[in-house]
């Protein structure tokens, strides 16, 4: 069953794990089980994804009951009325605070799509260098960064990090091969370290302003004590 963070009777939030889609995709023929036909069955109604989340990325995700609901929270994601916050395991140092203020161009099937504002901010938690060689270097560095992008472009996160040379580890294809196959050969890791850990916003039928958080997943939770990113036995 999906683990539910919050719910009443216009909403309801769960907590995604990583490698689950949001909906049917086209680009994934494959796959038969999807966050909104599971939550479907879990609760005996219908739902509404007012927002998504990549199939590689956990964490809050955040369903509509009712139509009126839906358009409401639809809207206030499209208005930027939304704070989004993410937690990414990333290679290298990060700067204590940073912002990315890079356009990307929207994905479409020859990949020429127009380009699109995106702004990102960030700050790090934690920072690690482990005895581990790789390439010329005898050592490897890494970073715990909480994300919190302004807008919400496709992959922007994952595009963003790159872009800056602090690739998210697991991301592919936008992430560094040689990371990647570190951790996996190290760690058996063959995850994408990036996580959706909260969401704050107003609720648009109680007015009110509400806090959703979601733990990280267990895989993201053992990276953080194998690179001894992680300071206490219940952080994030």
């Amino acid at each position: 069953m999906l683990a539910i963070l919050y719910q009443d009777q216009t909403l309801v939030a769960i907590n995604k794990p990583h490698g689950l889609l949001v909906h049917r995709s086209p680009i994934a023929g494959d796959v038969h089980e999807f966050a909104v036909q599971l939550l479907r069955d879990q609760l005996a109604q219908k739902v509404f994804p007012v927002h998504r989340l990549d199939r590689k990325t956990s964490g809050v995700l955040l369903f509509a009951l009712d139509d009126a609901t839906n358009r409401a929270m639809q809207m206030q994601f499209a208005e930027g009325k939304v704070q989004k916050n993410y937690l990414a395991i990333v290679r290298g140092y990060t700067e204590d605070t940073f912002e990315i203020d890079y356009a990307l161009r929207r994905d479409d099937e020859r990949g020429n799509g127009p380009l699109q504002e995106a702004f990102t901010r960030g700050r790090t938690l934690s920072r690690t260098e482990i005895p581990i060689p790789l390439g010329k270097r005898t050592s490897s560095r890494y970073s715990l960064v909480e994300l919190t992008p302004t807008t919400g472009r496709m992959h922007q996160l994952r595009k963003h990090m790159a872009h800056i040379f602090h690739p998210i580890i697991g991301d592919r294809p936008h992430g560094c091969n040689k990371q990647n196959r570190l951790f996996k050969d190290m760690f058996d890791m063959n995850s994408m370290l990036l996580h959706a850990h909260g969401l704050r916003f107003t609720h648009p039928g109680k007015n009110q302003e509400l806090a959703v958080t979601g733990s990280v997943s267990d895989e993201f939770r053992r990276m953080l004590v194998e690179l001894k990113l992680k300071n206490g036995p219940s952080e994030y």
